[in-house]
C-alpha cells in the first residue's frame, strides 16, 4: 500500500521548519552567545557561514546519492546526524566547538533539503503539487517567524543553548514519523546507475574553498582559496561532462531553459534576502539598544506575511505561470530590502516595519512558485537532484550573502567584539550591503523573466 501523501507533507513540512527556525534564532541571541563563548564580530558571521558552507558543498551530492540509494534512507540518515548535531551545539563549551557541531549539522541538512522536496514532489500528482510547495514554503516561513520572537525569548530567560536544544525532540518526532508511517517505501531515480564518489568529493572540495574564500577575500589566503575553488569547480564541469553518471547533470543547466534560469533566480533572490535579517538584529540591539526579544518581535512581520501568503502563491502557481508571479516577487523583495537604507535621519521603526512587511509578501510570491518551476521542469529521475540543486542556489546564495557582510565588516569593522563603540562602523557596513543587495534582487527580477523567453 502506498503511503499517505499528507503523511509525506508532514514529513516536509517538519523538516522544512527546523533549520530556518534555527537561522532566525540564532540571528537574534548572538549578542547572548558572543560573550559566553568569546566570539568577535568575524566568528559571529561564522556561526551561521559555517553550517551553510558545510550544507552547500554536501547538497548536490548527497541528492545524487539520494537518487542512487534511496531517498528515504538519505532522509533518515540526515535527520539522525542532525538531532545528533543539535544536541552537540546545546552542549558547546567554548567557540571552536560550537562550530564544528554547526558542520555537523550542515552535513544533516544537505541530506534532508533535497529528498524531503523530491519525495514530496513524486508522490502528489502535478495539478496538486504547488499547493503542496506552497505547504512546504509556509512551514519554513514559520520556522523563521517564530525563530526571532522565541529565540530572543530563549536566550534572555532561559539559555541560548535551547535554542539548539529544542531541535531534538522535533528531530526524534520526524524519526518516528518516518520509521512508523513511511515502513517499506523507498523512492530512487537512478535504479542502475552508480554514484561517482570522486566527483562528488572535487565539488564539495570546491565549492567549500571557493565560498570560505569569498568570505576572507580582503586577505591573500582568502583570494587563493577562492581562486582554487574556482579551478577546482570548472574541473568538476568538465569531469561531469565526460562521464556517464554524473553527480550533477549538466544538461539540465545548458538545455533546460526554465531550470538553469529558475536556480539563477533562486541564488539572486536568497543572496539579495538572507543577510538584512542578521544586519537588522545587530542594529536594533546595538544602535538602538533593544532587547533579544524586542528585536526578535520587530523582525517577525517578514515571516508572519511569508507565512500568510506561501500556500496562497503555491495554489496560484498551478494555475498561473509560475515565472510570473515569482517575478513580480522579485520585483518586491528589491522593494523590501531598499527600505533597510540608514539616511541622516536614521533609520526609524516604522520604515523597518514597512521593509518588513514588503519584503515578507515578496519572499512568498517567489518561493513556491519558483520550486514549482524547477520541479516541473524535470524528469522524475532527476527530482532529487533538482531539488538539491534548487536548494544548492538557496544556500550558496545565503552563504554569498553572509560573505558580503563579513567582507564589509572587515573593512569597516575589523576584528573587535561588537558594541556601542563599534556603531557607526556597524551603520557604515550596513548602508553598504543593503546597496549590494537592493541591486542583486533587481537582477534577480530580470533572471526570473529571462525563463519565459
Amino acid at each position: 500500500m502506498p503511503p499517505n501523501p499528507n503523511t509525506v507533507l508532514l514529513i516536509a513540512v517538519l523538516a522544512s521548519f527546523s533549520t530556518p527556525f534555527m537561522l532566525s534564532s540564532i540571528n537574534v541571541a548572538l549578542p547572548v552567545m558572543a560573550p559566553a563563548l568569546g566570539l568577535d564580530a568575524m566568528t559571529m558571521g561564522w556561526v551561521s557561514l559555517s553550517f551553510l558552507l558545510s550544507s552547500a558543498a554536501l547538497l548536490v551530492p548527497m541528492g545524487r546519492a539520494a537518487d542512487v540509494f534511496g531517498r528515504k534512507r538519505v532522509l533518515t540518515l540526515g535527520f539522525a546526524l542532525f538531532t545528533a548535531a543539535s544536541l552537540f551545539c546545546g552542549l558547546a563549551a567554548a567557540g571552536w566547538q560550537l562550530l564544528a557541531a554547526r558542520v555537523l549539522q550542515g552535513m544533516g541538512s544537505a541530506m534532508i533539503f533535497g529528498t524531503s522536496t523530491a519525495i514530496l514532489t513524486a508522490v502528489f500528482p502535478p495539478e496538486r503539487r504547488g499547493k503542496a510547495l506552497g505547504w512546504v514554503s509556509a512551514s519554513v516561513y514559520t520556522g523563521l517567524s517564530l525563530g526571532p520572537p522565541l529565540g530572543g525569548f530563549l536566550a534572555q530567560s532561559v539559555s541560548w543553548r535551547a535554542i539548539f536544544l529544542a531541535n531534538v525532540p522535533l528531530g526524534l518526532g520526524v524519526l518516528w514519523l518516518i520509521r512508523a508511517r513511511l515502513a517499506g517505501a523507498e523512492w530512487k531515480g537512478g535504479e542502475n546507475e552508480t554514484f561517482d564518489l570522486p566527483g562528488a568529493a572535487l565539488y564539495a572540495a570546491a565549492l567549500a574553498a571557493l565560498m570560505y574564500g569569498l568570505s576572507a577575500i580582503t586577505a591573500p589566503p582568502g583570494i587563493l582559496s577562492a581562486a582554487a575553488g574556482a579551478a577546482a569547480l570548472l574541473l568538476f564541469l568538465r569531469r561531469e561532462t565526460r562521464i556517464a553518471n554524473p553527480i550533477l547533470n549538466a544538461g539540465l543547466f545548458l538545455r533546460n531553459r526554465v531550470f538553469a534560469f529558475s536556480n539563477l533566480a533562486a541564488f539572486l533572490n536568497y543572496g539579495a534576502s538572507f543577510a538584512p535579517g542578521f544586519l537588522l538584529s545587530l542594529y536594533l540591539q546595538y544602535k538602538e539598544g533593544m532587547s533579544p526579544r524586542q528585536a526578535g518581535l520587530l523582525l517577525a512581520f517578514q515571516p508572519v506575511f511569508m507565512v500568510i501568503f506561501s500556500p496562497w502563491a503555491g495554489r496560484l502557481s498551478d494555475r498561473k505561470d509560475p515565472g510570473v508571479i515569482a517575478s513580480a516577487g522579485m520585483a518586491l523583495t528589491a522593494a523590501g530590502i531598499a527600505c533597510f537604507t540608514v539616511t541622516g535621519a536614521g533609520l526609524p521603526l516604522w520604515r523597518i516595519a514597512a521593509g518588513l512587511c514588503v519584503l515578507g509578501f515578496g519572499l512568498a510570491l517567489f518561493a513556491a512558485p519558483n520550486t514549482n518551476a524547477v520541479m516541473g521542469s524535470v524528469e522524475k529521475r532527476h527530482y532529487s537532484v533538482a531539488a538539491a540543486s534548487l536548494g544548492t542556489m538557496r544556500l550558496t546564495g545565503q552563504m554569498f550573502s553572509m560573505a558580503v557582510v563579513m567582507l564589509l565588516f572587515s573593512v569597516f569593522i575589523g576584528r573587535v567584539q561588537l558594541g556601542p563603540g563599534a556603531a557607526e562602523g556597524l551603520v557604515s557596513s550596513m548602508n553598504a550591503a543593503i546597496a549590494v543587495f537592493t541591486v542583486l534582487a533587481a537582477a534577480g527580477v530580470l533572471a526570473s523573466l529571462k525563463r519565459r523567453r
